[in-house]
Protein backbone atom coordinates (compact mmCIF):
# COMPACT_ATOMS: atom_id res chain seq x y z
CA UNK A 1 0.00 0.00 0.00
CA UNK A 2 2.76 2.32 0.82
CA UNK A 3 4.33 1.67 -2.52
CA UNK A 4 0.78 2.34 -4.33
CA UNK A 5 0.46 5.33 -2.27
CA UNK A 6 3.88 6.82 -3.12
CA UNK A 7 3.17 6.37 -6.96
CA UNK A 8 -0.40 8.26 -6.14
CA UNK A 9 2.32 11.58 -4.86
CA UNK A 10 4.29 11.07 -8.01
CA UNK A 11 1.33 11.73 -10.42
CA UNK A 12 -0.09 14.77 -8.22
CA UNK A 13 3.24 16.11 -8.96
CA UNK A 14 4.55 15.01 -12.09
CA UNK A 15 0.77 14.53 -14.05
CA UNK A 16 -1.63 16.71 -12.35
CA UNK A 17 0.92 19.17 -11.92
CA UNK A 18 -0.45 20.26 -8.55
CA UNK A 19 0.77 22.95 -6.09
CA UNK A 20 2.91 22.02 -3.44
CA UNK A 21 0.50 23.15 -1.29
CA UNK A 22 -2.37 20.89 -3.06
CA UNK A 23 0.09 17.51 -2.68
CA UNK A 24 0.67 18.12 0.83
CA UNK A 25 -3.49 18.73 1.96
CA UNK A 26 -4.31 15.64 0.01
CA UNK A 27 -1.64 13.56 1.78
CA UNK A 28 -2.61 14.83 4.93
CA UNK A 29 -6.20 14.03 3.78
CA UNK A 30 -5.54 10.60 2.66
CA UNK A 31 -2.96 9.98 5.59
CA UNK A 32 -6.04 10.60 7.72
CA UNK A 33 -8.40 8.54 6.18
CA UNK A 34 -6.56 5.83 5.60
CA UNK A 35 -5.78 5.59 9.59
CA UNK A 36 -9.70 5.47 10.02
CA UNK A 37 -9.40 2.53 7.68
CA UNK A 38 -6.85 0.72 9.38
CA UNK A 39 -8.42 1.05 12.62
CA UNK A 40 -11.36 -0.19 11.77
CA UNK A 41 -9.44 -3.15 10.46
CA UNK A 42 -10.74 -2.00 6.77
CA UNK A 43 -8.57 -3.06 3.24
CA UNK A 44 -8.38 0.10 1.52
CA UNK A 45 -8.08 -1.74 -1.98
CA UNK A 46 -10.48 -4.01 -1.30
CA UNK A 47 -13.90 -2.23 -3.25
CA UNK A 48 -16.85 -4.67 -1.29
CA UNK A 49 -15.65 -2.71 2.08
CA UNK A 50 -14.79 0.18 0.97
CA UNK A 51 -18.74 1.45 -0.03
CA UNK A 52 -20.59 4.90 0.97
CA UNK A 53 -20.97 3.49 4.18
CA UNK A 54 -18.04 3.33 4.83
CA UNK A 55 -16.89 6.89 4.12
CA UNK A 56 -20.53 8.47 5.62
CA UNK A 57 -19.14 6.66 8.58
CA UNK A 58 -15.99 8.16 8.14
CA UNK A 59 -17.62 11.59 7.90
CA UNK A 60 -19.09 11.48 11.06
CA UNK A 61 -16.24 10.98 12.36
CA UNK A 62 -14.69 14.11 11.05
CA UNK A 63 -18.03 15.67 11.96
CA UNK A 64 -17.85 14.60 16.17
CA UNK A 65 -14.24 15.92 15.73
CA UNK A 66 -15.48 19.49 15.00
CA UNK A 67 -13.93 19.63 11.37
CA UNK A 68 -15.33 22.53 9.15
CA UNK A 69 -17.05 21.65 6.10
CA UNK A 70 -14.92 22.79 3.66
CA UNK A 71 -11.95 20.75 5.13
CA UNK A 72 -14.50 17.82 4.75
CA UNK A 73 -15.14 18.77 1.31
CA UNK A 74 -11.38 18.92 0.53
CA UNK A 75 -10.73 15.44 2.48
CA UNK A 76 -13.56 13.90 0.20
CA UNK A 77 -12.33 15.68 -3.11
CA UNK A 78 -8.50 14.13 -2.03
CA UNK A 79 -10.23 10.61 -1.48
CA UNK A 80 -12.05 10.58 -4.90
CA UNK A 81 -8.88 11.65 -6.44
CA UNK A 82 -7.26 8.95 -4.91
CA UNK A 83 -9.58 6.03 -6.05
CA UNK A 84 -10.03 7.17 -9.34
CA UNK A 85 -6.36 6.97 -9.50
CA UNK A 86 -7.15 3.30 -8.26
CA UNK A 87 -9.43 2.40 -11.28
CA UNK A 88 -7.07 4.16 -13.87
CA UNK A 89 -4.19 1.82 -13.01
CA UNK A 90 -6.21 -0.79 -12.91
CA UNK A 91 -5.38 -1.57 -9.06
CA UNK A 92 -9.60 -1.84 -8.53
CA UNK A 93 -12.26 -2.17 -10.77
CA UNK A 94 -14.54 0.48 -9.73
CA UNK A 95 -14.73 3.49 -7.59
CA UNK A 96 -16.40 2.81 -4.81
CA UNK A 97 -17.07 6.13 -3.89
CA UNK A 98 -17.68 8.08 -6.78
CA UNK A 99 -21.63 8.87 -5.91
CA UNK A 100 -21.36 9.96 -2.87
CA UNK A 101 -21.92 13.40 -2.37
CA UNK A 102 -20.07 16.45 -0.40
CA UNK A 103 -21.45 18.25 2.41
CA UNK A 104 -23.15 21.25 1.28
CA UNK A 105 -20.80 24.05 2.12
CA UNK A 106 -21.77 27.90 3.50
CA UNK A 107 -21.37 30.25 1.14
CA UNK A 108 -18.91 32.47 2.94
CA UNK A 109 -17.73 36.09 1.32
CA UNK A 110 -14.22 36.29 0.60
CA UNK A 111 -12.24 38.43 2.91
CA UNK A 112 -10.48 41.75 1.93
CA UNK A 113 -8.83 44.99 2.80
CA UNK A 114 -10.06 48.27 2.25
CA UNK A 115 -8.18 50.17 0.39
CA UNK A 116 -6.75 52.77 3.24
CA UNK A 117 -5.63 48.84 4.92
CA UNK A 118 -4.33 48.09 1.35
CA UNK A 119 -2.24 51.55 1.64
CA UNK A 120 -0.58 51.03 5.06
CA UNK A 121 0.43 47.49 4.09
CA UNK A 122 2.06 48.63 1.17
CA UNK A 123 3.98 51.40 2.95
CA UNK A 124 5.42 49.04 5.82
CA UNK A 125 8.50 47.93 4.23
CA UNK A 126 11.58 49.56 4.67
CA UNK A 127 12.65 50.75 1.06
CA UNK A 128 16.13 51.37 2.71
CA UNK A 129 17.01 47.61 3.19
CA UNK A 130 16.92 44.88 0.44
CA UNK A 131 14.83 42.69 2.20
CA UNK A 132 11.96 45.68 2.39
CA UNK A 133 12.49 46.41 -1.50
CA UNK A 134 12.14 42.93 -1.78
CA UNK A 135 8.68 42.90 0.36
CA UNK A 136 7.19 46.47 -1.10
CA UNK A 137 7.39 44.44 -4.68
CA UNK A 138 6.22 41.55 -3.36
CA UNK A 139 3.06 43.42 -1.88
CA UNK A 140 2.92 45.89 -4.83
CA UNK A 141 2.12 42.86 -7.57
CA UNK A 142 -0.24 40.61 -5.14
CA UNK A 143 -2.36 43.74 -5.32
CA UNK A 144 -1.64 44.49 -8.88
CA UNK A 145 -2.18 41.39 -10.75
CA UNK A 146 -4.18 39.11 -8.38
CA UNK A 147 -1.84 36.09 -8.13
CA UNK A 148 -1.87 33.03 -6.34
CA UNK A 149 1.58 32.56 -3.81
CA UNK A 150 2.03 29.95 -6.09
CA UNK A 151 2.92 31.61 -9.14
CA UNK A 152 4.74 34.29 -7.34
CA UNK A 153 6.90 32.63 -5.62
CA UNK A 154 7.90 30.41 -9.01
CA UNK A 155 8.40 33.52 -10.81
CA UNK A 156 11.59 34.31 -12.78
CA UNK A 157 13.05 37.51 -13.88
CA UNK A 158 12.84 36.48 -17.86
CA UNK A 159 8.83 35.98 -17.13
CA UNK A 160 7.95 40.05 -15.88
CA UNK A 161 8.54 43.02 -19.00
CA UNK A 162 8.99 46.06 -17.17
CA UNK A 163 8.12 48.20 -20.63
CA UNK A 164 4.88 46.60 -21.03
CA UNK A 165 3.90 46.42 -17.03
CA UNK A 166 3.44 42.39 -18.19
CA UNK A 167 3.89 39.06 -16.60
CA UNK A 168 4.00 35.65 -18.03
CA UNK A 169 2.76 33.62 -15.38
CA UNK A 170 1.99 29.32 -15.83
CA UNK A 171 -1.19 28.85 -13.22
CA UNK A 172 -2.94 25.65 -12.46
CA UNK A 173 -2.62 23.04 -14.64
CA UNK A 174 0.61 24.52 -16.38
CA UNK A 175 -2.20 27.11 -18.45
CA UNK A 176 -0.27 30.16 -19.08
CA UNK A 177 -1.82 33.55 -19.06
CA UNK A 178 -0.91 37.24 -18.91
CA UNK A 179 -0.97 39.54 -15.94
CA UNK A 180 -0.82 43.13 -15.70
CA UNK A 181 0.16 45.81 -12.95
CA UNK A 182 0.16 49.48 -12.56
CA UNK A 183 3.22 51.47 -12.44
CA UNK A 184 3.66 51.48 -8.95
CA UNK A 185 4.29 47.91 -9.21
CA UNK A 186 6.48 48.29 -11.85
CA UNK A 187 8.53 50.97 -10.25
CA UNK A 188 8.44 48.41 -6.91
CA UNK A 189 9.96 45.66 -8.73
CA UNK A 190 12.57 47.92 -10.96
CA UNK A 191 14.04 49.23 -7.97
CA UNK A 192 14.31 45.19 -6.09
CA UNK A 193 15.61 43.95 -9.23
CA UNK A 194 18.20 46.17 -10.10
CA UNK A 195 19.33 46.52 -6.02
CA UNK A 196 17.62 44.54 -3.26
CA UNK A 197 17.69 41.35 -5.82
CA UNK A 198 21.20 41.72 -6.61
CA UNK A 199 22.74 42.41 -3.02
CA UNK A 200 20.35 39.28 -1.77
CA UNK A 201 21.92 37.29 -4.56
CA UNK A 202 25.41 37.80 -4.12
CA UNK A 203 27.92 36.25 -5.70
CA UNK A 204 25.61 33.30 -6.36
CA UNK A 205 23.52 32.37 -9.31
CA UNK A 206 19.57 32.09 -8.81
CA UNK A 207 16.82 31.68 -11.78
CA UNK A 208 14.24 32.99 -9.18
CA UNK A 209 13.11 36.81 -9.26
CA UNK A 210 12.09 36.38 -5.00
CA UNK A 211 14.67 35.45 -2.93
CA UNK A 212 15.37 34.98 0.93
CA UNK A 213 18.32 36.54 2.74
CA UNK A 214 21.06 33.67 1.48
CA UNK A 215 20.03 34.21 -2.17
CA UNK A 216 17.75 30.88 -2.64
CA UNK A 217 14.34 31.08 -3.87
CA UNK A 218 11.33 32.40 -1.57
CA UNK A 219 8.68 29.89 -0.35
CA UNK A 220 5.15 30.60 0.03
CA UNK A 221 5.18 29.96 3.54
CA UNK A 222 7.72 32.75 3.81
CA UNK A 223 5.56 34.79 2.07
CA UNK A 224 2.84 33.99 4.40
CA UNK A 225 4.93 35.06 7.36
CA UNK A 226 6.35 38.53 5.80
CA UNK A 227 2.68 39.13 5.37
CA UNK A 228 1.75 38.72 8.65
CA UNK A 229 4.90 40.99 9.95
CA UNK A 230 3.25 43.79 8.34
CA UNK A 231 -0.20 43.50 9.19
CA UNK A 232 0.66 43.50 12.70
CA UNK A 233 3.39 46.71 12.03
CA UNK A 234 0.57 48.23 9.90
CA UNK A 235 -2.04 47.85 12.64
CA UNK A 236 -4.49 46.21 10.56
CA UNK A 237 -6.31 43.89 12.90
CA UNK A 238 -7.11 41.60 10.31
CA UNK A 239 -5.39 37.84 9.57
CA UNK A 240 -3.73 38.96 6.42
CA UNK A 241 -3.05 36.30 4.18
CA UNK A 242 -1.48 36.31 0.34
CA UNK A 243 -4.52 34.94 -0.99
CA UNK A 244 -6.55 37.79 0.87
CA UNK A 245 -4.56 40.16 -1.67
CA UNK A 246 -5.60 38.35 -4.47
CA UNK A 247 -9.48 38.59 -3.04
CA UNK A 248 -8.71 42.00 -2.54
CA UNK A 249 -7.33 42.62 -6.12
CA UNK A 250 -11.06 41.58 -7.69
CA UNK A 251 -12.97 43.00 -4.88
CA UNK A 252 -11.51 46.57 -6.23
CA UNK A 253 -11.04 46.03 -9.57
CA UNK A 254 -15.07 45.25 -9.38
CA UNK A 255 -16.00 47.59 -7.12
CA UNK A 256 -14.34 50.60 -9.84
CA UNK A 257 -16.44 49.34 -12.95
CA UNK A 258 -13.95 46.11 -14.46
CA UNK A 259 -15.93 43.16 -16.23
CA UNK A 260 -16.58 40.14 -14.07
CA UNK A 261 -15.10 38.26 -17.58
CA UNK A 262 -12.08 40.36 -17.59
CA UNK A 263 -11.33 40.17 -13.89
CA UNK A 264 -11.82 36.26 -14.51
CA UNK A 265 -9.24 36.00 -17.13
CA UNK A 266 -6.83 38.03 -14.87
CA UNK A 267 -7.23 35.72 -12.07
CA UNK A 268 -7.07 32.48 -14.05
CA UNK A 269 -10.15 31.03 -13.10
CA UNK A 270 -11.39 28.08 -15.52
CA UNK A 271 -15.19 28.55 -14.50
CA UNK A 272 -16.57 32.36 -14.52
CA UNK A 273 -18.51 30.76 -11.37
CA UNK A 274 -15.17 30.84 -9.41
CA UNK A 275 -15.16 34.79 -10.02
CA UNK A 276 -18.79 35.54 -9.14
CA UNK A 277 -18.04 35.28 -5.28
CA UNK A 278 -16.31 38.22 -5.47
CA UNK A 279 -19.11 39.96 -7.41
CA UNK A 280 -20.33 41.25 -3.49
CA UNK A 281 -19.69 44.86 -3.00
CA UNK A 282 -18.42 47.24 -0.11
CA UNK A 283 -21.04 48.57 1.88
CA UNK A 284 -19.55 52.02 0.99
CA UNK A 285 -20.01 51.54 -3.09
CA UNK A 286 -23.37 49.58 -2.45
CA UNK A 287 -25.17 53.10 -0.11
CA UNK A 288 -23.20 54.84 -3.37
CA UNK A 289 -24.95 53.31 -6.03
CA UNK A 290 -27.67 53.35 -3.93
CA UNK A 291 -28.27 56.69 -3.19
CA UNK A 292 -27.66 57.54 -6.87
CA UNK A 293 -30.07 54.99 -8.51
CA UNK A 294 -33.05 54.98 -6.27
CA UNK A 295 -35.30 58.20 -7.06
CA UNK A 296 -36.35 58.46 -3.26
CA UNK A 297 -33.31 57.66 -2.08
CA UNK A 298 -31.66 61.07 -2.29
CA UNK A 299 -32.77 63.63 0.50
CA UNK A 300 -35.17 65.72 -0.04
CA UNK A 301 -34.20 69.35 -0.41
CA UNK A 302 -36.26 71.91 2.53
CA UNK A 303 -39.18 73.30 0.03
CA UNK A 304 -39.49 77.04 -0.08
CA UNK A 305 -42.60 78.11 2.12
CA UNK A 306 -45.65 79.37 0.84
CA UNK A 307 -45.86 82.62 1.46
CA UNK A 308 -49.92 83.17 1.20
CA UNK A 309 -49.29 80.23 3.81
CA UNK A 310 -50.36 81.42 7.40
Amino acid sequence: MQKIFDRYIQYLEAERNASPYTVRNYKDDLLDFLYFLKKKKIDPLDETKVDRHVLRDYLSHLVERGIAKNSIARKLSAIRSFFRYLVREEIIPKNPIEQVSSPKLDRRLPSFLTREEMEKLLNAPDLATPLGQRDRAILELLYASGLRVSELVSLTPEQVDLNSNEIRVWGKGSKERMVLMGQPAAEALKNYIGEGRLKLMGKKKSSALFLDRYGQRLTERSVQRLLEQYAKKAGIGKRVHPHMLRHTFATHMLDGGADLRVVQELLGHARLTSTQIYTHVTKGQARKVYLSAHPLAREKKDEPEDEDKE
